[in-house]
């Protein structure tokens, strides 16, 4: 062996020596902990969302400059690049095996690095959150790192999809990044997510709370909307981030992928009709209409992606398909509070509706709200400027908008829910369906009340009236006579009906005028 060939052999098995200490991460005993807890390592995380044998890591020789606390290879998080369903994605994944997963300067910065490039080149990026916040000897550094990641955050916001995985503890600074994210993902028992943890709100507040009860995967999606899906597993929330994407196009600079599921766009439904009660006032599941009108799906699997599903129930947002086309649902629920708009429903679909139009994804409406939720709560919790969200994201959207009116659609939330005056490029109606300033049974009194009041027999006159003014004023015929409503419809040809609107608003274009960026309701 030459002295050349020798040197060379040398340098791959360093480099091969290398590579081994930073596939070690934080140690045998460091990782055994990790599993003992139930939880993945964080390349684990990384191959297992990812297709097989396709991640490239990015900065595996980084380690951390402060050195007060020794070396640490890869600085406590894994980056780089895969495939996930064949298209590539760049992903980190913080290791809490070693320094707790903790953000230093030079972790933060392998975080930018793969930020920046997944902005630059249109591609998606995933963050596995495993982190035991800033890492504490780091100081402003590591705080200063926080707000670098945000900033690209921020930037990213709109040309790329952002998620989030919370798999560990995510705590002060580090909830950030996720909550600047597009959507957020949690796994019970493992992920937390909050400000300031148990120990701060006893010694603050003196109340004694648990980690799963104050930022578990359950509390953060039902109780404070922060996540959009709480898993039983990470098994369960990696493949339902590759079904996320599935729906979702990688950059702004293109359109949704589109997947034929095998459905055919004229099928007809003749039972469609028999999922609305003929009760104007008894409640029915909405999904039962999705469940027919989507592209059905081979092998029983659910031909929809709900996001938040525990999290204002009154409200659907979620993906499905349309002849293969990606598109956004907006649904009124009325098995939840009679599928009222209020505040938190009204901050659920807002957002939904700025990502759908952020990534050039149609939105189909379906229409059955009686008004917004009354009460003293709404009121002074600010439900007039949360409402007018909704508003402000319709008009302001410019991908295709398709509205569907099922039974009722009563004053300013059947403008909430994306009228023609809000945009909507094709507005259908079943004659089931109602609309009017108020209800029939708030409105006869005020119309006829005088009438009432001359009555001998005022219950029987008043639900005549009722019955009246449904026939008279509350009908979608008068909508579509003044061009309100596009057509109203069979329900059997709903399918075929939203799959044409669709397909003809595909290449629509609309100018706006000029602005930096709206101002809107907050």
């Amino acid at each position: 062996m030459t002295e050349e060939s020798d040197t060379k052999r040398k340098q791959l098995v360093q480099l091969e020596q290398r590579r081994q200490a930073s596939m070690a991460m934080g140690g045998a005993e460091r990782v055994d902990t990790q599993k003992k807890r139930g939880k993945l390592t964080a390349r684990e995380r990384i191959n297992t969302l990812l297709d097989p044998g396709t991640f490239c890591e990015v900065g595996m020789f980084a380690k951390n400059r402060n050195t007060a606390y020794g070396e640490i290879l890869s600085d406590g998080v894994i980056t780089g690049h895969g495939k996930i369903n064949g298209r590539r994605v760049y992903v980190f994944s913080q290791d809490f095996t070693s320094m707790g997963g903790t953000l230093s300067e030079t972790h933060a910065n392998k975080i930018c690095h793969i930020l920046d490039a997944a902005t630059k080149v249109g591609l998606p990026i995933i963050g596995i959150n495993d982190s035991g916040g800033a890492r504490i000897q780091d100081g402003i550094d590591a705080l200063s790192g926080y707000g670098r990641v945000f900033y690209r955050n921020t930037m990213a916001s709109g040309v790329i999809p952002q998620i989030s995985a919370i798999v560990g503890p995510t705590a002060g600074g580090a909830v950030y990044s996720p909550a600047l994210m597009d959507f957020i993902f949690m796994v019970k028992d493992i992920g937390f997510t909050y400000i300031t943890g148990p120990k701060v709100v006893e010694a603050v507040t003196r109340e004694k709370v648990t980690d799963e009860e104050l930022g578990g995967a359950f509390v953060a999606q039902k109780k404070s909307g922060v996540v959009c899906r709480s898993e039983q597993t990470e098994i369960e929330c990696y493949d339902n981030i590759r079904e996320l994407l599935s729906y979702l196009p990688l950059s702004n600079r293109e359109a949704p992928p589109r997947t034929d599921w095998g459905d055919t766009p004229d099928r007809k439904d003749t039972t469609l009709f028999d999922a609305v009660p003929a009760n104007p006032n008894r409640p029915y599941n909405m999904f039962s209409i999705i469940e027919q009108v989507f592209d059905r799906r081979k092998g029983g699997r659910k031909n929809y992606f709900e996001l938040f599903p525990l999290f204002a129930t009154n409200i659907i947002t979620g993906f499905s398909r349309l002849n293969g086309w990606s598109v956004g649902i907006i649904a009124n629920q009325p098995n939840s509070k009679a599928g009222c708009l209020d505040i938190d429903s009204s901050d659920k679909a807002s957002r939904f509706i700025r990502f759908c139009d952020a990534f050039n994804i149609p939105v189909v409406n379906l229409v059955d709200v009686p008004g917004y939720l009354p009460g003293t709560a709404q009121e002074w919790g600010g439900v007039i400027r949360h409402g007018a969200k909704m508003l402000f994201a319709y008009s302001e959207a410019t991908v295709p908008k398709i509205t569907l009116i099922i039974r009722k659609a009563y004053g300013g939330s059947y403008l909430g829910m994306c009228s023609k005056d809000l945009g909507a490029d094709a507005v259908f109606a079943w004659p089931s369906s109602e609309l009017a300033v108020m209800g029939a049974e708030g409105a006869a009194p005020i119309i006829f009340r005088r009438e009432l009041e001359k009555t001998a027999e005022p219950e029987k006159l008043l639900q005549e009236k009722i019955k009246e003014y449904r026939e008279k004023f509350a009908n979608p015929y008068l909508g579509a006579e003044h061009l309100l409503i596009d057509d109203v419809i069979d329900p059997a040809e709903t399918r075929s009906s939203l799959i044409t609107a669709l397909e003809l608003a595909l290449n629509k274009a609309e100018v706006r005028l000029w602005k930096k960026h709206g101002v809107g309701p907050t």
